[in-house]
């Protein structure tokens, strides 16, 4: 696995809202054509990473590097 790259403060702020909200999103990953749809659960740091839990809109969690993801954006 690369070595994390820390995000913005601005973007990590941006996700604790859509978090707080329960705003239902859409991440996209770099360098894939994966996406998730659901609501953000928590942001984590762990082994000097941080971390998105998402619980996804079919009850499955999933935990995403938040340097991994390329967009973040509301969905209805």
């Amino acid at each position: 696995m690369d070595n994390y790259q820390t995000i913005s403060c601005a973007q990590y702020s941006e996700y604790e809202l859509l978090a707080m909200h329960r705003t239902p999103v859409e991440v996209s990953l770099r360098d894939s054509e994966q996406r998730h749809h659901g609501r953000i659960l928590d942001l984590i740091t762990r082994q000097g990473a941080e971390y998105m839990l998402l619980q996804e809109e079919n009850g499955g969690e999933v935990e995403i590097r938040l340097d991994q993801i390329a967009r973040v954006k509301e969905s209805a």
